[in-house]
Protein backbone atom coordinates (compact mmCIF):
# COMPACT_ATOMS: atom_id res chain seq x y z
CA UNK A 1 0.00 0.00 0.00
CA UNK A 2 1.48 3.34 -1.05
CA UNK A 3 1.71 5.95 1.71
CA UNK A 4 0.19 9.40 1.29
CA UNK A 5 0.92 12.76 2.88
CA UNK A 6 -0.73 16.15 2.42
CA UNK A 7 0.66 19.67 2.67
CA UNK A 8 -1.76 22.57 3.11
CA UNK A 9 -1.25 26.33 3.15
CA UNK A 10 -3.67 28.25 5.36
CA UNK A 11 -4.53 31.95 5.24
CA UNK A 12 -4.11 33.90 8.49
CA UNK A 13 -6.92 36.44 8.90
CA UNK A 14 -8.51 38.76 11.41
CA UNK A 15 -11.42 37.05 13.17
CA UNK A 16 -13.73 40.07 12.79
CA UNK A 17 -12.76 41.80 9.56
CA UNK A 18 -11.54 38.78 7.61
CA UNK A 19 -8.53 40.78 6.45
CA UNK A 20 -5.26 38.84 6.07
CA UNK A 21 -2.78 39.35 8.90
CA UNK A 22 1.00 39.19 8.54
CA UNK A 23 1.52 37.20 11.74
CA UNK A 24 3.05 33.89 10.65
CA UNK A 25 6.15 34.57 12.76
CA UNK A 26 4.07 34.93 15.91
CA UNK A 27 2.03 31.83 15.07
CA UNK A 28 5.16 29.75 14.51
CA UNK A 29 6.59 31.02 17.79
CA UNK A 30 3.42 29.90 19.56
CA UNK A 31 3.69 26.48 17.90
CA UNK A 32 7.32 26.21 19.04
CA UNK A 33 6.44 27.09 22.63
CA UNK A 34 3.68 24.50 22.63
CA UNK A 35 5.97 21.85 21.14
CA UNK A 36 8.46 22.16 23.98
CA UNK A 37 5.71 21.26 26.43
CA UNK A 38 5.10 17.82 24.92
CA UNK A 39 7.37 15.02 23.72
CA UNK A 40 7.81 14.49 19.98
CA UNK A 41 7.38 11.04 18.46
CA UNK A 42 7.76 12.12 14.84
CA UNK A 43 11.21 13.69 15.04
CA UNK A 44 9.68 17.10 14.29
CA UNK A 45 9.01 19.72 16.91
CA UNK A 46 5.73 20.60 15.19
CA UNK A 47 4.04 20.37 11.79
CA UNK A 48 4.12 24.05 10.82
CA UNK A 49 6.41 26.10 8.55
CA UNK A 50 6.50 29.58 7.14
CA UNK A 51 5.64 30.23 3.52
CA UNK A 52 6.42 32.96 0.99
CA UNK A 53 4.10 35.51 2.61
CA UNK A 54 3.68 36.37 6.28
CA UNK A 55 -0.09 35.95 5.87
CA UNK A 56 0.33 32.19 5.32
CA UNK A 57 0.98 29.14 7.45
CA UNK A 58 1.96 25.79 5.98
CA UNK A 59 1.67 22.34 7.52
CA UNK A 60 2.38 18.78 6.46
CA UNK A 61 0.74 15.60 7.71
CA UNK A 62 2.73 12.50 8.47
CA UNK A 63 2.64 9.81 5.75
CA UNK A 64 -0.24 7.36 6.26
CA UNK A 65 -1.86 4.51 4.35
CA UNK A 66 -5.44 4.81 5.65
CA UNK A 67 -7.65 7.66 4.40
CA UNK A 68 -9.59 7.83 7.66
CA UNK A 69 -6.34 8.48 9.50
CA UNK A 70 -5.40 11.13 6.95
CA UNK A 71 -8.66 13.01 7.59
CA UNK A 72 -8.08 12.85 11.34
CA UNK A 73 -4.58 14.26 10.80
CA UNK A 74 -5.82 17.16 8.67
CA UNK A 75 -8.59 18.09 11.11
CA UNK A 76 -6.24 17.82 14.08
CA UNK A 77 -3.52 19.99 12.54
CA UNK A 78 -5.99 22.58 11.23
CA UNK A 79 -7.35 22.90 14.77
CA UNK A 80 -3.85 23.19 16.20
CA UNK A 81 -3.14 25.90 13.64
CA UNK A 82 -6.27 27.74 14.75
CA UNK A 83 -5.19 27.45 18.40
CA UNK A 84 -1.73 28.90 17.69
CA UNK A 85 -3.19 31.60 15.42
CA UNK A 86 -5.49 32.73 18.24
CA UNK A 87 -2.46 33.62 20.36
CA UNK A 88 -1.47 36.05 17.60
CA UNK A 89 -4.97 37.54 17.29
CA UNK A 90 -5.83 35.63 14.12
CA UNK A 91 -7.86 32.70 12.80
CA UNK A 92 -7.03 30.33 9.96
CA UNK A 93 -9.09 30.11 6.78
CA UNK A 94 -8.81 27.35 4.19
CA UNK A 95 -9.31 29.65 1.22
CA UNK A 96 -6.90 29.62 -1.70
CA UNK A 97 -6.91 33.38 -2.26
CA UNK A 98 -7.99 36.24 -0.04
CA UNK A 99 -11.48 37.45 -0.99
CA UNK A 100 -10.61 40.83 0.54
CA UNK A 101 -8.06 43.27 -0.89
CA UNK A 102 -4.57 42.64 0.45
CA UNK A 103 -1.01 43.79 -0.04
CA UNK A 104 1.00 40.72 0.97
CA UNK A 105 4.19 40.89 3.04
CA UNK A 106 7.13 38.78 1.88
CA UNK A 107 8.62 36.70 4.66
CA UNK A 108 12.10 37.41 5.97
CA UNK A 109 15.11 35.43 4.81
CA UNK A 110 17.65 35.35 2.00
CA UNK A 111 15.54 33.04 -0.17
CA UNK A 112 12.40 35.18 0.00
CA UNK A 113 14.40 38.35 -0.57
CA UNK A 114 15.92 36.79 -3.69
CA UNK A 115 12.47 35.76 -4.96
CA UNK A 116 11.18 39.30 -4.47
CA UNK A 117 14.13 40.83 -6.33
CA UNK A 118 14.11 38.24 -9.14
CA UNK A 119 10.38 38.08 -9.85
CA UNK A 120 9.04 41.48 -8.80
CA UNK A 121 5.25 41.68 -8.69
CA UNK A 122 4.89 37.97 -9.45
CA UNK A 123 6.43 37.23 -6.04
CA UNK A 124 5.04 40.25 -4.22
CA UNK A 125 1.43 39.51 -5.22
CA UNK A 126 1.70 35.73 -4.81
CA UNK A 127 -0.62 35.16 -1.85
CA UNK A 128 -2.10 31.80 -2.82
CA UNK A 129 -2.81 28.73 -0.72
CA UNK A 130 -2.50 25.30 -2.28
CA UNK A 131 -2.82 21.65 -1.34
CA UNK A 132 0.00 19.28 -2.32
CA UNK A 133 -0.36 15.50 -2.18
CA UNK A 134 2.66 13.21 -1.85
CA UNK A 135 2.43 9.53 -2.84
CA UNK A 136 5.29 7.11 -2.28
CA UNK A 137 7.10 5.54 -5.23
CA UNK A 138 9.70 2.80 -5.31
CA UNK A 139 12.30 4.71 -7.36
CA UNK A 140 12.88 7.81 -9.46
CA UNK A 141 12.38 5.67 -12.55
CA UNK A 142 8.93 4.60 -11.37
CA UNK A 143 8.20 8.16 -10.28
CA UNK A 144 8.96 9.64 -13.69
CA UNK A 145 6.96 6.90 -15.40
CA UNK A 146 4.06 7.98 -13.19
CA UNK A 147 4.57 11.69 -13.98
CA UNK A 148 4.47 10.92 -17.70
CA UNK A 149 1.17 9.04 -17.37
CA UNK A 150 -0.84 11.25 -15.00
CA UNK A 151 -0.45 14.48 -17.02
CA UNK A 152 -3.95 14.48 -18.63
CA UNK A 153 -5.74 14.09 -15.30
CA UNK A 154 -4.30 17.07 -13.42
CA UNK A 155 -6.85 19.60 -14.64
CA UNK A 156 -9.75 17.55 -13.24
CA UNK A 157 -8.16 17.73 -9.78
CA UNK A 158 -7.87 21.51 -10.12
CA UNK A 159 -11.57 21.74 -10.96
CA UNK A 160 -12.61 19.52 -8.06
CA UNK A 161 -10.57 21.54 -5.55
CA UNK A 162 -11.40 25.02 -6.89
CA UNK A 163 -11.69 27.35 -3.89
CA UNK A 164 -10.52 30.79 -5.01
CA UNK A 165 -13.27 32.72 -6.81
CA UNK A 166 -12.38 36.14 -5.37
CA UNK A 167 -9.27 38.25 -5.92
CA UNK A 168 -8.56 41.68 -4.43
CA UNK A 169 -12.19 42.24 -3.47
CA UNK A 170 -13.70 41.23 -6.82
CA UNK A 171 -15.24 38.07 -8.26
CA UNK A 172 -12.54 36.88 -10.65
CA UNK A 173 -14.94 34.90 -12.83
CA UNK A 174 -12.81 31.82 -12.10
CA UNK A 175 -13.42 28.90 -9.79
CA UNK A 176 -9.70 28.61 -9.11
CA UNK A 177 -8.07 31.97 -9.67
CA UNK A 178 -5.19 30.68 -7.54
CA UNK A 179 -4.24 28.40 -10.42
CA UNK A 180 -3.97 31.39 -12.76
CA UNK A 181 -1.88 33.45 -10.32
CA UNK A 182 0.34 30.45 -9.56
CA UNK A 183 1.04 29.91 -13.25
CA UNK A 184 2.76 33.29 -13.43
CA UNK A 185 5.87 31.49 -12.18
CA UNK A 186 8.02 30.55 -15.19
CA UNK A 187 8.49 26.96 -14.04
CA UNK A 188 4.83 26.25 -13.20
CA UNK A 189 2.28 24.20 -15.08
CA UNK A 190 2.14 21.05 -17.21
CA UNK A 191 5.32 19.72 -18.80
CA UNK A 192 6.35 17.42 -21.63
CA UNK A 193 6.80 13.66 -21.32
CA UNK A 194 10.27 12.90 -19.91
CA UNK A 195 10.64 9.22 -20.75
CA UNK A 196 13.20 8.41 -18.05
CA UNK A 197 14.50 9.56 -14.70
CA UNK A 198 17.79 10.64 -16.32
CA UNK A 199 15.96 12.97 -18.70
CA UNK A 200 13.87 14.37 -15.85
CA UNK A 201 16.95 15.20 -13.81
CA UNK A 202 18.75 16.60 -16.87
CA UNK A 203 15.82 18.94 -17.49
CA UNK A 204 15.74 20.08 -13.87
CA UNK A 205 19.49 20.76 -13.88
CA UNK A 206 19.24 22.66 -17.16
CA UNK A 207 16.45 24.85 -15.78
CA UNK A 208 18.44 25.69 -12.65
CA UNK A 209 21.59 26.33 -14.68
CA UNK A 210 19.80 29.13 -16.54
CA UNK A 211 19.97 31.22 -13.36
CA UNK A 212 16.25 32.03 -13.63
CA UNK A 213 15.49 29.57 -10.82
CA UNK A 214 17.33 29.55 -7.52
CA UNK A 215 17.24 25.82 -6.81
CA UNK A 216 15.29 22.58 -7.19
CA UNK A 217 12.63 23.88 -4.80
CA UNK A 218 11.51 26.22 -7.59
CA UNK A 219 10.61 23.39 -9.95
CA UNK A 220 6.90 24.16 -9.81
CA UNK A 221 5.64 21.52 -12.25
CA UNK A 222 2.01 20.39 -11.84
CA UNK A 223 3.53 17.15 -10.56
CA UNK A 224 7.16 16.48 -9.74
CA UNK A 225 9.53 14.19 -7.91
CA UNK A 226 9.92 15.47 -4.38
CA UNK A 227 13.42 16.74 -3.66
CA UNK A 228 13.05 15.62 -0.03
CA UNK A 229 10.99 12.42 0.06
CA UNK A 230 10.71 9.28 -2.15
CA UNK A 231 7.40 10.52 -3.50
CA UNK A 232 5.59 11.94 -6.47
CA UNK A 233 4.17 15.33 -5.44
CA UNK A 234 0.97 16.53 -7.13
CA UNK A 235 0.63 20.32 -6.77
CA UNK A 236 -2.42 21.41 -8.79
CA UNK A 237 -5.10 21.69 -6.08
CA UNK A 238 -6.38 24.70 -4.19
CA UNK A 239 -6.53 24.26 -0.45
CA UNK A 240 -10.02 22.89 0.13
CA UNK A 241 -12.57 24.36 2.49
CA UNK A 242 -14.02 21.06 3.71
CA UNK A 243 -11.41 18.83 5.37
CA UNK A 244 -12.87 15.76 3.64
CA UNK A 245 -12.04 17.07 0.15
CA UNK A 246 -8.23 16.80 0.40
CA UNK A 247 -8.78 13.21 1.55
CA UNK A 248 -10.88 12.56 -1.56
CA UNK A 249 -8.13 14.08 -3.69
CA UNK A 250 -5.46 12.05 -1.90
CA UNK A 251 -7.35 8.80 -2.53
CA UNK A 252 -7.77 9.64 -6.21
CA UNK A 253 -4.14 10.72 -6.59
CA UNK A 254 -2.82 7.59 -4.89
CA UNK A 255 -4.91 5.52 -7.30
CA UNK A 256 -3.69 7.62 -10.23
CA UNK A 257 -0.11 6.87 -9.18
CA UNK A 258 -0.85 3.16 -8.78
CA UNK A 259 -2.69 2.98 -12.11
CA UNK A 260 0.17 4.75 -13.88
CA UNK A 261 2.79 2.52 -12.26
CA UNK A 262 0.91 -0.59 -13.36
CA UNK A 263 0.67 0.73 -16.91
CA UNK A 264 4.42 1.35 -16.94
CA UNK A 265 5.12 -2.12 -15.58
CA UNK A 266 2.89 -3.59 -18.30
CA UNK A 267 4.74 -1.66 -21.00
CA UNK A 268 1.85 0.62 -21.92
CA UNK A 269 3.09 4.05 -23.10
CA UNK A 270 1.78 7.39 -21.82
CA UNK A 271 -0.87 9.28 -23.77
CA UNK A 272 0.84 11.60 -26.25
CA UNK A 273 -1.17 14.71 -25.41
CA UNK A 274 0.71 17.91 -26.16
CA UNK A 275 1.63 20.29 -23.35
CA UNK A 276 -0.16 23.14 -25.17
CA UNK A 277 -3.43 21.19 -24.91
CA UNK A 278 -2.81 20.46 -21.24
CA UNK A 279 -2.36 24.19 -20.64
CA UNK A 280 -5.76 24.81 -22.21
CA UNK A 281 -7.27 22.08 -20.02
CA UNK A 282 -5.68 23.69 -16.96
CA UNK A 283 -7.08 27.10 -17.89
CA UNK A 284 -10.53 25.63 -18.51
CA UNK A 285 -10.48 23.87 -15.13
CA UNK A 286 -9.44 27.06 -13.33
CA UNK A 287 -12.16 29.03 -15.09
CA UNK A 288 -15.00 26.54 -14.63
CA UNK A 289 -14.25 24.67 -11.45
CA UNK A 290 -17.22 22.29 -11.26
CA UNK A 291 -19.69 24.92 -12.52
CA UNK A 292 -18.96 24.80 -16.22
CA UNK A 293 -17.45 22.66 -18.96
CA UNK A 294 -14.06 20.97 -18.72
CA UNK A 295 -11.86 19.29 -21.31
CA UNK A 296 -12.18 15.52 -21.29
CA UNK A 297 -8.83 14.12 -20.08
CA UNK A 298 -8.68 11.50 -22.85
CA UNK A 299 -10.08 13.37 -25.86
CA UNK A 300 -9.28 17.01 -24.96
CA UNK A 301 -12.77 17.94 -26.13
CA UNK A 302 -15.29 19.93 -24.13
CA UNK A 303 -17.47 17.91 -21.80
CA UNK A 304 -19.41 18.42 -18.58
CA UNK A 305 -17.64 18.58 -15.24
CA UNK A 306 -19.59 15.49 -14.16
CA UNK A 307 -18.34 13.49 -17.16
CA UNK A 308 -14.73 14.62 -16.66
CA UNK A 309 -14.78 13.62 -12.99
CA UNK A 310 -16.42 10.31 -13.85
CA UNK A 311 -13.71 9.65 -16.45
CA UNK A 312 -11.10 10.10 -13.72
CA UNK A 313 -12.99 7.78 -11.40
CA UNK A 314 -13.36 5.08 -14.06
CA UNK A 315 -9.68 5.39 -14.97
CA UNK A 316 -8.55 4.61 -11.40
CA UNK A 317 -11.43 2.43 -10.23
CA UNK A 318 -9.50 -0.84 -10.19
CA UNK A 319 -6.78 0.67 -8.00
CA UNK A 320 -9.37 2.28 -5.74
CA UNK A 321 -10.98 -1.11 -5.14
CA UNK A 322 -7.63 -2.77 -4.47
CA UNK A 323 -6.79 -0.08 -1.89
CA UNK A 324 -10.20 -0.20 -0.21
CA UNK A 325 -11.04 3.39 -1.16
CA UNK A 326 -13.74 2.87 -3.79
CA UNK A 327 -16.77 3.47 -1.57
CA UNK A 328 -15.19 6.51 0.11
CA UNK A 329 -14.37 8.05 -3.27
CA UNK A 330 -17.79 7.35 -4.81
CA UNK A 331 -19.50 8.95 -1.82
CA UNK A 332 -17.05 11.86 -1.85
CA UNK A 333 -17.61 12.58 -5.52
CA UNK A 334 -21.39 12.44 -5.11
CA UNK A 335 -21.18 14.76 -2.11
CA UNK A 336 -18.93 17.16 -4.01
CA UNK A 337 -21.28 17.34 -6.99
CA UNK A 338 -24.24 17.88 -4.66
CA UNK A 339 -22.85 20.62 -2.45
CA UNK A 340 -20.14 21.99 -4.73
CA UNK A 341 -16.54 22.85 -4.04
CA UNK A 342 -15.19 25.77 -2.02
CA UNK A 343 -15.65 28.22 -4.89
CA UNK A 344 -19.35 27.46 -5.02
CA UNK A 345 -19.65 27.75 -1.24
CA UNK A 346 -17.92 31.14 -1.19
CA UNK A 347 -20.10 32.48 -3.98
CA UNK A 348 -23.23 31.11 -2.33
CA UNK A 349 -22.38 32.86 0.93
CA UNK A 350 -21.76 36.09 -0.94
CA UNK A 351 -24.98 35.77 -2.95
CA UNK A 352 -26.91 35.31 0.30
CA UNK A 353 -26.07 38.90 1.14
CA UNK A 354 -22.95 38.35 3.20
CA UNK A 355 -20.13 40.76 2.52
CA UNK A 356 -16.71 39.41 1.71
CA UNK A 357 -15.60 39.89 5.32
CA UNK A 358 -18.38 37.59 6.46
CA UNK A 359 -17.52 35.11 3.71
CA UNK A 360 -13.99 34.86 5.10
CA UNK A 361 -15.04 34.50 8.73
CA UNK A 362 -17.63 31.83 7.82
CA UNK A 363 -14.95 29.97 5.87
CA UNK A 364 -12.69 30.16 8.91
CA UNK A 365 -15.40 28.44 10.96
CA UNK A 366 -15.77 25.73 8.30
CA UNK A 367 -12.01 25.18 8.12
CA UNK A 368 -11.79 23.41 11.47
CA UNK A 369 -14.96 21.33 11.24
CA UNK A 370 -14.45 17.54 11.02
Amino acid sequence: MRSVGVEEELLLVDADSGAPLAVSGAVLAAAERSAWQRPSTSGRRHEFEKELQKEQLEFATKPVTEMGELQEEIVRIRREAAHHAASAGAVVAAVATSPLPVKPSLNVGRRYRWLGEQFGLTAQEQLTCGCHVHVSVASDEEGVAVLDRIRPWMAVLTAMSANSPFWQGEDSGYGSYRSRVWNRWPSAGPVDIFGSADRYHEQVRAMIDTGVLRDEGMIYFDARLSATYPTVEVRVADICLDASTPVLLAALIRSLVETAARAWQDGRPPARIGTSLLRLASWRAGRSGLDGPLLHPETMRETSAEDAVDALYQHVREALKDQGDDERVREGIAHLHERGNGARTQRRLHADGQGLASVVTRCAEMTIKP
